[in-house]
Parts: C-alpha cells; sequence; structure tokens
C-alpha cells in the first residue's frame, strides 16, 4: 500500500508527518528548526527523498536547508561544519545569498511613494519536475531565483523583475511576495508566477523573459481597476493535464483562465464570500477546486465562526460546503495561500492547516475530515508527497 508524507511548515519549525494509504493513524516527526519559521517545504517529484525547507528568522534573517533523506535529517547547502554557523549563529554558505542581478531599481510602496528592491525572505520552493538538483525560489521582495546544485547557490532569473511594469509594483498586506510558482508538464519552459499585489505572469523560454496574464482581473482598491499589473493574487493551481485551464483565488474573486491565463472569469459562484488565501484541485477530477472562504480582507476568520471548505466539482459553477468533521462554531482561525494541498491516492487526499495549529485530512475528496493534530504552531505551509 502506498504512504504519504505530508510537509507542515509552522511559524516555530517544520513537521514531517507519514501515514499509510488509509491516511488514519500518523508518525510526527520535528519540529525541526524549532523556533524558526519555516514559510515553505516541498519535496522534488523526481527524487522522493529530497525535499527542500525556507527556514527565516527576524534575528538572522533567510536559511535553505535540504534533506535528502525524507526529512529525517537536514544539511544546510554549500555550509561545511567549519563555517556552519557564523559569530552570531547564522548558518553561513553560499545557500543563503541572494542577490539582485545589476541595478536593483525602485519599485511603489502602497502609500504611493517608491522603495529600493530589498530581498526579506523565500516565500515559495518548487522542484523541477525532470532534475532533483534544480529548484525554483519565490522571493520578497517579487522576483524568482534558481538553483541547478540542490541549493548551494542561487541566481536570479531577471527577465521578471527588469520587465517594464515592475517600478509599478506594490506590496500587499503580507509583503510583495511572489507565492507561487507553476511549471507546465507538458512544456517545462512554460511557467506561471503570481505575485501580490502584482498579479500573475507567464514564461513561455523557462524565465527568460515574462508578460503579464491579468486580463479580466479588476480590483476596485486600485485607481484603474483594470490595470494590467497591482492585482493582489493570493493563490493559482492547475490540474497536471490541463495547464491551460487555471484557476485563482484573489484579493475578493476566485477565477477561472481556460486559455492559460490570457483571460479570466470570475467563478465565484454561490460561495458565502469570495474573499480567500487557498485553492487547490483534485488530483484525478480537473473540474474539481476547493477554496476556504474568510469573513473579509480585514477579518481574517470563517464567516460566522463555521470552518468550511468549499468544493466545485463544476471548475467553479457551483459550489457545496464540505463541513463533516470540522468546527462549525466559534472557529476563528485562518487557512494561508501556502496551507493547502492534495495527494494522488485514490480516493484523492486534502490536506489543509490553519493559523491555530490544526491541520486537517480528508481521505475521502473533503466529504469527511479528521486532524492530524490540534496543536501544531500556526501553520504557514502544508504540502504532500505520495510514496510508493
Amino acid at each position: 500500500m502506498s504512504k504519504v508524507r505530508v510537509l507542515i511548515g509552522t511559524k516555530k519549525g517544520a513537521f514531517v508527518c507519514t501515514a499509510d494509504g488509509k491516511r488514519e493513524n500518523w508518525d510526527i516527526q520535528g519540529p525541526f528548526f524549532g523556533g524558526w519559521e519555516i514559510y515553505h517545504m516541498k519535496g522534488s517529484p523526481v527524487d522522493p527523498d529530497r525535499i527542500y525547507a525556507s527556514q527565516s528568522n527576524a534575528w538572522f534573517g533567510q536559511v535553505m536547508q535540504r534533506s535528502d533523506d525524507g526529512g529525517r535529517t537536514w544539511v544546510t547547502p554549500g555550509s561545511t561544519e567549519e563555517e556552519r554557523m557564523t559569530e552570531w549563529g547564522f548558518p553561513g554558505g553560499e545557500s543563503n545569498k541572494f542577490v539582485y542581478e545589476g541595478d536593483p531599481g525602485t519599485h511603489k510602496h502602497f502609500d504611493g511613494s517608491t522603495r529600493p528592491w530589498e530581498f526579506k525572505r523565500v516565500w515559495h520552493l518548487e522542484p523541477s519536475l525532470s532534475d532533483p538538483n534544480v529548484v525554483y525560489a519565490g522571493v520578497e521582495d517579487a522576483a524568482i531565483f534558481r538553483s541547478t546544485d540542490a541549493g548551494k547557490t542561487w541566481q536570479e532569473l531577471p527577465g521578471l523583475r527588469t520587465h517594464g511594469t515592475a517600478a509599478d509594483w506594490q506590496p500587499g498586506a503580507g509583503g510583495m511576495c511572489l507565492h507561487t510558482i507553476l511549471i507546465d508538464p507538458k512544456n517545462h519552459d512554460r511557467m506561471f508566477v503570481a505575485i501580490s499585489a502584482c498579479g500573475c505572469f507567464r514564461s513561455d523560454d523557462g524565465g527568460k523573459t515574462w508578460r503579464p496574464i491579468n486580463r479580466g482581473l479588476r480590483s476596485d482598491f486600485m485607481p484603474d481597476p483594470d490595470a494590467e499589473v497591482g492585482h493582489c493574487v493570493h493563490r493559482i493551481a492547475f490540474h497536471p493535464s490541463n495547464p491551460d485551464v487555471l484557476f485563482m483565488q484573489k484579493h475578493w474573486d476566485v477565477m477561472r483562465s481556460d486559455d492559460g491565463g490570457e483571460n479570466w472569469r470570475e467563478v465565484s459562484g454561490n460561495l458565502p464570500v469570495d474573499f480567500g488565501f487557498p485553492i487547490d484541485v483534485h488530483a484525478h477530477e480537473p473540474n474539481t477546486i476547493y477554496v476556504v472562504p474568510i469573513k473579509s480582507d480585514s477579518e481574517h476568520y470563517p464567516p460566522e465562526g463555521k470552518l468550511r471548505v468549499y468544493r466545485s466539482k463544476t471548475g467553479g459553477d457551483d459550489w457545496e460546503a464540505l463541513t463533516n468533521g470540522l468546527p462549525q462554531s466559534d472557529c476563528y482561525v485562518n487557512v494561508l495561500r501556502e496551507a493547502m494541498a492534495v495527494d494522488q491516492m485514490d480516493p484523492c487526499g486534502i490536506y489543509f492547516g490553519t493559523t491555530g495549529g490544526q491541520v486537517y485530512v480528508s481521505a475521502d475528496s473533503g466529504d469527511t475530515w479528521k486532524a492530524i493534530n490540534e496543536h501544531f504552531p500556526s501553520v504557514l505551509s502544508v504540502e504532500v508527497q505520495t510514496l510508493p
């Protein structure tokens, strides 16, 4: 029977949880890097033992971590034992150097001023679909980097940050973060990224050049609600079998594109509210999607204090509330943009984590839910690997 491995990044460390195909009894390992924020962890689709992690700390900054044994042990790529820790306890080595190419220039701030570009942290890691030593990083301030040596060194793909619209990019409430990277499994040179609060961009040449793909998005908080860039996109997703169909959870509005992001249309339908952060797609049903609505952009908790995942089996035309096993009173947690994932089992498993420290799993595509654990630190990200 296949197994699943769930990778959980929290505000106080990383956790690795494993279970058999029934997804009932969980072995929980961690915390790894206790006390550090783990913004994101993700495993290689090529090598199931290879996992990358983004470790961050207000004092010591950004650290990259890698496991080559499924999360049991970790190394800081590029750091020898002699240089692993500097005087202040910051892991040394090339892996922690993210340098913007050329003159960084400036971008807009939400108060109307301009600010210089400044690297702050890695929000998202996206391992290559073909090479376990290649991994992409989405960072704040928004840029995309690539490592070809398993995280030891990182080089910016400058075509994105030097795009002609970049001077007009500005941060959302959580910062100006590149938080989503999608690689087309049918054409690895085609990539999609999402940036808050800038919008979506697509590359058709492996990240050398990029163009905005935001036609159809509307953001009433902007001076020009239909502008080419400036939209606060929270998350995008697609099904690997049909990468031309993209789904988006935006700052207000759930959206869909049927042409690789060229045009978008709203599919919020009968959702109780169309504000939220995560969105994901069923492993075997390309038109089945999941979102977790929260009350508003200022009240980050479920409407009526009821934690409900919503599922659409029609690509967004209509939605149903999934509540069995989830708290339906006095629940005031949030589910962040990276904190939802799906496995490849049949039936498909759906996972999500909350800012209250609960991580839930549904082994039947959302019909019923159980907690893996209700006492993790605040959850920043959830990813899952399906193992032989």
